[in-house]
């Protein structure tokens, strides 16, 4: 039993890969009894990227962690009359196919709630349920793209690069978090669920800051702006002794004078000039080369130690090696394993009822008995079930 804020929650999570299995994690993470449907050949993800010794993946340990994994061939009648009842049984139903195809199957919002109007139904789609584009298959990778992402990343006149992860899912399921506890939130007043609707590529979209605002406001188009931020100076990478490096932010009035006063440069410190962001910005050249011919000089650990005696924000860029060794990480207890396998913990911390993952992804169908026995189906009926491939 969980002891977490969402304790007595139950979610049932249908489809595949990450974006609404996402939204799954983070709930049961947060203590959620959630229910993970898969077909009976296995959610893909259990056998993408680097495999464990059981031939799993270890994203699938960590995506799938808390969840309850029971096998169902949604494609026959008698898979998705078994969904049909267990979404009655749930409060809150995650669904990321395409639109129309739970509809196609009897599953949509219509058919469930109107004979359970309690129900939180959360949808993951590329595009939404609506629009011209709303029958197009999603996928991260084309979210982050038409959602603007790929544009402002790489350096100018270059093509542009990807973050080595699956950010438009991510964030479609990190949206759909909010979205449904949300409802969740609405429901306690007034006693009914409501649809929620997810589209990746707004999620990647709504975090692209004023990107949009801009254009509108002042018709700029923001650029790709390589290891910067575009209008804020001093914030970028440099290189220390050793070939590592280090991103330095000291974007603001005082904490730009503190770093140059650090460096061995109070001409830049007390120039006039550069006491706000616009002088600086126009002066940016100039600045990240003197910042980079201290930094040169000296190994990381070295910037590091004398940045942070001057409270200049800092830090090195870390691969995973360096993440699992890092002393912060390891004080707050961020990596757990419950049952042997390794995975990183999910923010934010909750001071009384805190979030855990109490074990990492399982078997294939390893709940499947205990969750249909709980909707009365007995041995005999599952045994048949198992037999005509349904389970």
């Amino acid at each position: 039993m969980s002891d977490g804020p969402l304790a007595g929650l139950r979610v049932l999570e249908l489809g595949q890969i990450l974006a609404g299995p996402w939204a799954g994690t983070i709930l049961a993470y947060l203590g959620a009894d959630v229910v993970k449907v898969e077909p009976p050949a296995g959610d893909p993800i259990r056998s993408w990227r680097v495999l464990d010794d059981t031939g799993t993946s270890f994203w699938w340990r960590s995506v799938a962690r808390n969840k309850r994994c029971v096998t169902l061939d949604l494609r026959q009648a008698e898979g998705r009359a078994l969904a049909e009842r267990l979404a009655l049984a749930s409060d809150v139903l995650i669904e990321n196919f395409r639109p129309g195809t739970m509809e196609r199957w009897g599953l949509g919002p219509d058919d469930l709630t109107t004979q359970k109007p309690a129900l939180v139904y959360a949808r993951v789609s590329g595009y939404g349920q609506t629009g011209p584009y709303r029958a197009r298959p999603g996928y991260a990778a084309v979210a982050e793209a038409m959602g603007g992402l790929r544009y402002v990343t790489g350096h100018l006149g270059e093509p542009p690069v990807r973050a080595n992860l699956s950010l438009g899912d991510t964030l479609a399921g990190l949206h759909t978090a909010i979205g449904i506890l949300a409802a969740l939130h609405e429901r306690s007043r007034s006693g009914r669920g409501q649809a929620i609707d997810c589209a990746l590529t707004e999620s990647v979209l709504g975090v692209l800051e004023a990107v949009t605002a801009e254009h509108a406001g002042a018709g700029v188009v923001r650029e790709p702006s390589g290891s910067t931020i575009s209008g804020i100076v001093p914030s970028n990478v440099y290189p220390c002794r050793g070939g590592r490096l280090v991103v330095v932010a000291a974007n603001g009035e005082s904490l730009f004078a503190r770093l140059m006063r650090a460096i061995g440069r109070d001409d830049l410190a007390d120039d006039p000039t550069l006491q706000s962001n616009p002088g600086r910005v126009a002066r940016q050249a100039e600045i990240d080369a003197a910042i980079a011919r201290w930094t040169e000089a000296r190994t990381v650990g070295e910037v590091i130690d004398a940045l942070v005696e001057a409270e200049v924000p800092c830090g090195p860029i870390q691969d995973a090696a360096a993440l699992r060794r890092d002393p912060q990480l390891l004080a707050r207890g961020f990596f757990e394993s419950p049952d042997g396998v390794e995975v990183p913990a999910i923010a934010p911390r909750l001071a009384r009822t805190p979030g855990r993952t109490r074990w990492t992804g399982r078997e294939l169908g390893a709940d499947t008995d205990a969750v249909l026995e709980e909707l009365g189906v007995g041995a005999e009926a599952r045994a048949g079930l198992r037999a005509r491939g349904v389970i």
